[in-house]
């Protein structure tokens, strides 16, 4: 019997813990925020590195990095123009160097105080730390009820498992990040590869915090886009869904056509229906556009995909290197506590 050893769960106490932040528009609060979170890696990370993203921020975002890079342990990726949150975070782990990855918004939302519990569970073992949000309470009726038929439809039709309420604050071990550089796709849904990469994971709960200013620019109609490229990244779905429904229509149809053939020989056909007609062309009509908008969707993903254009267009990437913190190096044995 093939017997296999058991894989060594410490991590080294001198590890090097990476930051993806990605930004827009957040010049308001990101020197405050880039401030605050090194002092909170500096109470249990002996290196560090963080990487900030300029997702294409119309704002000063670039004079208020320019007065920052000075200090060590920062890296400044500037993309040419707006790519989206998906190409920023996926920048991001392209760019990390550290043994663990830690992916987290600026706008004070996600829980600095997280991080030291987060770092000690995956020094315990746990390859990715998820952070799950507890309480929706402070959002809109309409978005937890489009959040929820949006997890509905990923659990019925996905073979994967996305964790309900989970976003992209997590940890990851650098395996997992080696994982999801793998992956190719240009219409790429984070949270779905998360998930898809595998590997032991556990999820933290949190409330998320007020922004500390401005507004989210996450609105309904990007949040569409992104559950539309989750639907058709992670399942078939919607397509067999239609498929059922065309099945069902055509069993109605010749359900009806016996029904006329037969009342034609028994009663004759005086030619009236013309409102039955016309209602049910504009009704198989629509179903027909519906079910090619719904083919058209996962076929625009492919052409997307075969042009392979690039994920992002980086216009300057600055790096000065990781930071050492005042924790002792000899002190290695033991484990940063939450």
């Amino acid at each position: 019997m093939l017997t296999v050893p058991a894989l060594p769960k410490n991590r080294p106490a001198d590890a090097l813990i990476s930051c993806v932040i990605p930004a827009y528009n957040e010049a308001a609060h990101l020197a405050d925020f880039l401030r605050d979170l090194r002092k909170t890696l500096a109470g249990f990370a002996v290196r560090y590195e963080i990487i900030v993203i300029n997702d294409g921020s119309s704002d000063n975002t670039d004079e208020i990095m320019a007065s920052l890079l000075h200090e060590g342990g920062l890296r400044y990726i500037s993309f040419s123009r707006n790519f989206g949150k998906e190409a920023a975070l996926s920048a991001g782990i392209d760019a990390a160097q550290g043994d663990a990855v830690i992916l987290m918004d600026s706008d004070y939302q996600h829980p600095l105080e997280l991080l030291p519990e987060m770092t000690r569970l995956w020094r315990d073992g746990i390859d990715m730390v998820y952070g799950v949000i507890s309480d929706r309470s402070n959002e809109s009726l309409l978005k937890r009820w489009g959040t929820g038929m949006f997890y509905h439809l990923m659990e019925s039709g996905s073979p994967i498992t996305i964790p309900r309420n989970a976003g992209d604050f997590r940890l990851m071990d650098k395996k997992v990040v080696d994982a999801l550089r793998q992956l190719p796709e240009r219409n790429r849904f984070m949270k779905g590869l998360y998930a898809w990469v595998g590997f032991s994971s556990i999820a933290l709960p949190f409330v998320p915090a007020d922004r500390a200013t401005g507004v989210s620019s996450f609105n309904y109609r990007s949040l569409g886009r992104l559950a539309m490229a989750g639907v058709t990244a992670f399942t078939t779905l919607p397509l067999r869904i239609w498929s059922m429904v065309g099945f069902v229509i055509s069993i109605i149809a010749i359900l009806y056509a016996f029904w006329i053939a037969g009342e034609s020989l028994l009663f004759g056909n005086d030619v009236p229906g013309w409102s039955t007609l016309a209602a049910g062309l504009m009704f198989f009509s629509g179903v027909q556009l519906i079910s090619i908008g719904v083919l058209g969707e996962y076929l625009g993903r492919v052409y997307d995909e075969v042009k392979k254009r690039p994920l992002y267009v980086v216009a300057h990437d600055i790096n000065n290197g990781p930071a050492t913190t005042a924790n002792s190096a000899s002190d290695k044995d033991t484990t940063p506590c939450a």
